[in-house]
């Protein structure tokens, strides 16, 4: 077992004016991510294949400009609401909240979509980097204002990366705001096991273990139905290579052009009633060319599938590649979309002074 360290360097000029810093955290038990203080995004995580083999496994950029001129989601914190509110309006105690819809979503439907036009994966935290025994990881803080992007509330963010020395990424997210308002985190990294220029991950093979998902209108805003994945191409319970079925003819998957929905966890809160801050099983990914996968578990209801649907060939990616269809599976642990305009989900709100709390953990593996 060897000594996690760290290291930090400079990264570069956000399009906000400010300087980004990255940072390298090398686990003891041999993974090692490069990771910025903008956004928390991921530049380049590697772990082992079933020889051994080191291989960056995440798809992104090699500097700031890479997110502000393309997708600026890539391997990011994702706050102050992840996902869609549909129409960017949502009622809090009575009174309607508007916020920037922005995202115009298939259908001309617009929505507010991760937090807004600069939600929190555009702003340079503060960041604390850390040796803790065998782990080191990096401590991220951020304060948004009242009113930032409409929403309401002061909001004093802590996210902490861990990596262990068992290969395991944690991530664990508190807030606290100073009015009640909603607050649903998540990371939106995105991996390809066979390499971050491997080309479709549609060879991968998917297991969640969820009975229900849920089917979206024409703007990708779930209809509040829970829907049995039996039957369907969202049954993921016994593994599945995720190319199997994503072209099937399905209506949900033909709005979306592929995997960008919802599945609700068996033994979340959404499915069970139950609130518990113990960790369940929401999906794992592997590559069966080369062994490597991760095993994602969450304190989480509900976790999104995105298959990168969207990914533009026009934009560079690290290394001079470009992006292409299908070319990463983000695994992303939250509440349900719009769960703000679904009082029979579990809340998304947060009273004032109350702690919105939150972890997950990429358990990194091969085999």
């Amino acid at each position: 077992m060897k000594k996690p360290s760290y290291k930090v360097a400079a990264f570069g000029t956000t399009k906000y004016g400010e300087k980004a810093r990255k940072y390298t955290l090398n686990g003891a038990g041999g993974v090692v991510m490069e990771v910025s203080d903008y956004g928390g995004k991921i530049v380049k995580l590697f772990t082992p294949d079933r020889r051994g083999k080191l291989q960056d496994v995440v798809v992104g950029f090699d500097s700031p400009a890479g997110w502000d001129e393309g997708d600026p989601y890539w391997g990011c914190i994702v706050g102050r609401y992840a996902n869609r509110i549909a129409k960017g309006v949502f009622k809090l105690n009575g009174k309607k909240v508007k916020l920037p819809a922005l995202n115009n979503a298939p259908g001309g439907i617009g929505c507010n979509l991760h937090g807004g036009a600069r939600g929190w994966n555009a702003y340079v935290w503060k960041a604390k980097p850390f040796v803790n025994g065998y782990d080191v990881g990096i401590e991220f803080r951020h304060t948004s204002p009242d009113g930032d992007e409409g929403f309401p509330g002061k909001v004093d963010v802590k996210v902490v990366y861990t990596l262990t020395k068992d290969n395991v990424w944690r991530v664990d997210y508190e807030a606290v705001p100073d009015k009640e308002t909603p607050i649903n985190m998540t990371q939106h990294v995105y991996f390809n096991f066979k390499g971050e220029a491997g080309g479709t991950i549609e060879d991968h093979v998917m297991k969640i273990p969820a009975k229900k998902y849920l089917p979206t209108d024409e703007g990708q805003i779930p209809t509040g139905v829970l829907k049995d994945v039996a039957g369907t191409p969202f049954d993921f319970r016994k593994g599945m290579r995720i190319g199997e079925k994503i072209n099937a003819g399905f209506r949900d998957l033909e709005i979306g052009k592929g995997y960008d929905h919802c599945w609700v966890l068996d033994k979340g809160e959404m499915a069970t009633g139950r609130k518990s801050r113990s960790l369940v099983r929401a999906a794992e990914v592997t590559c069966p060319l080369n062994g490597r996968g991760v095993d994602v578990w969450t304190s989480e209801p509900a976790v999104q599938i995105y298959t990168a649907n969207w990914a533009s060939y026009d934009k560079i990616a690290k290394g001079g590649e470009h992006l292409s269809f299908r070319c990463g599976v983000a695994i992303e642990t939250q509440h349900a979309p719009d769960s703000p305009n679904k009082p029979q989900w579990p809340s998304t709100f947060v009273k004032a002074g109350e702690t919105y709390r939150s972890t997950t953990e990429f358990r990194f593996f091969a085999k």
